[in-house]
């Protein structure tokens, strides 16, 4: 009769050979009974899933998990005091019937057996039938059974005792002191002696066995995609390979840090010749293994009660043991465990030896699964943030205004993007080229591909090759690694050149290649490189009157202008200045932060009436320097500061002939004869006569030679 102050689960030891592990004054005991009719599997299982064909039962024995019991489904799990339960109960506060746990309908259930004290689970007292979920603690009086349908997520202490939920459970080393003495080591190795130097000296036909074992079981574990799955090869190998009746792997958790204890091990997968429950390995053993590092074969240790794990009725006695290190360079991750439950045929040297060769290939494939995870779950994330970044980028790509301009550009923007065409942007300066271009570039089948930039005008003619076209380590002083131009960056996607205009004669040569389709080098390279790159490009050049300067390849101009769009300066369409002031009001006031509500009327006028010389670009900077200087809740007249340069200049007087008299002149000859005035009173300078006429100097070129109009010549 047990004593009011002990409890007692019973797995697999009969009482003279039991596991203890003191605890708050009570002793664990642990047995369980198989029944003649239970399911004999082959097979490896640990499922994953709530509702699955298989679950298990673990018992506590005051320090961590200790045994584990399978529930079948169409067998039902009967638990109480008496003898005829599969899982017996050594509690006095248990009935001798007190409860089962059965599958039905898709789900595992535990019904109470009208018992005496009752059974509570998750702090509820059990009436009627119960739906159990993995991780659920059934407790009868002292005894504590957590129910799972995978290893790996078990609970690791039940709540209330040392190691609350979700916190590593105390060791009996920690507890108590421990009553296990130093088992029986019959052989112990680092290595396994088949892979040494001179194993092939001895017999090449067993040799050549060995490896040829390890060879195939390295093919199934590196196809293996989860730690499941790998760890059920392992096992299923060991079982076809060894002559163990019960195998396991024991693994710590990847975030531990520093070795491993062996309350740290949690078994993530077992295999049974039979419907037996797995017992850990002891911790003694275990000891010895995790801190030196060496496989261990154990022999007889049926005498011994703490490595031992045979029922009252002796019927599963172990008589050998093997316990292997999982270990990595860095660190040991786990343990692989054997047991032989056949006196005849127990373990030997030659399992030994197999089973260190099996955890040392374990390791190195667990190894690779954890860096392939962490692999995945950062591209995740890269992922999505790429997903958040485009997102982003397209609503700030979105070309802002109602203008009949601005619908024009939309719907030329839609008819070329849908093309592979080479594309010419012409515009001033800031008045969204590039966002044109990525706007060309979002429509086009070519969207999820790069999209690469390079301004022409801001390297000289040596790095703007270098930067295009790539060079190899050693092609110049300083090219001290290999660099992969942005011709190959851009490959499959689009490559934007601004200002393309500046290019220097040598590398238009070369550029005009890449464009007809041959194949490029790198600098200093000398492997052909084909790509397929889209190619638009921007100007606020004349390319034209560059071309008739020989400043600019006729060819290339034509390779270029396959098709055409023109940015309208912001001073155009000020009927969109107010649509983009308050567009970029609300960027920057949700980037800082602040609280801006809008424009006063006033503020909004003056914006209106400004000239831009700086464009869209110009603006944005302007709002976004009134967001950081502004003190109000609204933007007033006083928080805007504007340029000097965007001041419109005093028209200029324009001859209207004798008063009363009509002239029949078109617009054209009225701009053709202001612009040739204004040149004649800044003595031909275009820079100064562009600004007062309020234009680019590009834009000034474009007009004189459409009129034909040559420069003077001077003396």
């Amino acid at each position: 009769m047990t004593s009011p102050h002990e409890s007692a689960i019973s797995t697999g030891a009969s009482p003279d050979c039991v596991s203890h592990s003191k605890y708050n004054s009570h002793v664990f005991r642990f047995r369980w009974f198989p029944s003649a009719n239970l399911f004999t599997s082959h097979n490896v299982t640990s499922p994953s899933s709530g509702h699955d064909e298989h679950a298990f039962i673990l018992t506590w024995d005051g320090a961590s998990w200790r045994d584990v019991v399978r529930l079948r489904q169409g067998h039902v799990t009967t638990i109480g005091r008496s003898a005829t339960n599969r899982i017996v109960l050594e509690d006095d506060a248990s009935s001798r019937n007190h409860c089962e746990i059965f599958f039905s309908d898709g789900e595992w259930r535990l019904r109470d057996l009208k018992s005496r004290n009752g059974t509570s689970v998750r702090g509820k007292t059990v009436s009627g039938d119960f739906t159990l979920q993995s991780g659920d603690v059934i407790s009868i009086g002292e005894c504590r059974l957590a129910f799972t349908t995978s290893l790996e997520s078990a609970p690791v202490s039940p709540p209330g005792l040392p190691g609350a939920p979700g916190e590593r459970a105390t060791s009996p080393t920690q507890t108590a002191v421990s009553h296990e003495r130093e088992p029986s080591i019959l052989h112990r190795t680092a290595k396994p002696e088949f892979l040494s130097p001179g194993a092939a000296s001895g017999s090449a036909l067993n040799y050549g066995a060995e490896l040829a074992k390890l060879y195939g079981l390295g093919l199934e574990m590196g196809a293996a995609k989860t730690r499941q799955q790998l760890t059920d090869v392992v096992l299923v190998s060991l079982a076809r390979e060894t002559v163990a009746s019960i195998s396991a792997i024991l693994l710590a958790s990847q975030e531990a840090s520093g070795p491993p204890m062996p309350s740290d091990l949690q078994v993530v997968a077992y295999h049974s010749l039979k419907d037996l429950p797995y017992r850990r390995v002891s911790d003694n053993l275990s000891r010895v293994v995790l801190s030196r590092r060496e496989a261990i074969l154990a022999r007889d240790v049926g005498d011994d009660r703490q490595l031992s794990v045979f029922d009252s009725l002796g019927e599963m006695k172990a008589l050998s043991v093997i316990c292997a290190p999982i270990t990595s360079a860095e660190r040991v991750l786990g343990l692989i465990h054997l047991y032989s439950t056949n006196p005849d045929n127990p373990l030997d040297k030659h399992d030994l030896e197999f089973t260190l060769a099996v955890a040392n290939q374990l390791a190195v494939s667990l190894g690779h699964l954890h860096e392939r995870d962490s692999l995945q779950t950062g591209l995740a994330q890269a992922r999505s943030v790429n997903e958040s970044l485009r997102s982003q980028l397209s609503q700030e790509q979105n070309l802002i205004g109602e203008t009949a301009s601005i619908t024009e550009l939309k719907e030329r923007i839609s008819l070329i993007a849908e093309t592979h065409a080479n594309v010419l942007i012409r515009g001033e300066s800031g008045c969204g080229k590039e966002l044109i271009a990525r706007s060309i570039h979002s429509l086009s089948p070519r969207k999820d591909a790069p999209f690469i930039c390079i301004n022409c005008a801001a390297l000289n003619e040596s790095l703007l090759e270098s930067e295009l076209f790539g060079h190899e380590k050693g092609a110049f002083t300083g090219a001290v690694d290999r660099k992969i131009g942005r011709f190959e960056q851009a490959d499959g996607g689009t490559l934007f050149l601004d200002e393309v205009g500046e290019m220097s004669p040598s590398i238009q040569a070369k550029f005009l290649r890449v464009l007809e389709g041959y194949a490029f080098e790198r600098i200093g390279g000398r492997k052909p490189i084909q790509v397929n790159v889209r190619i638009v490009a921007a100007t606020n050049r004349d390319l034209e009157e560059a071309v008739e300067d020989g400043d600019f390849r006729k060819d290339l101009y034509f390779r270029l202008q396959v098709a055409e769009i023109t940015a309208s300066p912001l001073r155009e369409r000020r009927d969109d200045i107010e649509l983009l002031a308050n567009a970029f009001l609300k960027k920057f006031v949700e980037k800082t932060g602040r609280v801006i509500k809008g424009f006063t009327d006033d503020a909004m006028q003056i914006l209106r009436e400004y000239n831009w010389p700086g464009n869209v670009r110009e603006l944005q900077n302007t709002i976004e320097r009134t967001v950081i200087l502004c003190r109000n809740e609204v933007v007033r007249v006083s928080d805007i500061q504007l340029s000097s340069l965007g001041s419109r200049p005093a028209a200029p007087v324009i001859d209207r002939g004798t008063p009363g008299e009509y002239r029949e002149v078109s617009m054209a000859d009225v701009e053709q004869e202001h612009i040739l005035k204004t040149l004649e009173h800044t003595g031909w300078n275009k820079s100064k006569s562009a600004q007062i006429l309020g234009i680019e100097r590009s834009t000034l070129d474009r007009k004189l030679k459409r009129y034909h109009v040559p420069r003077p010549l001077t003396d």
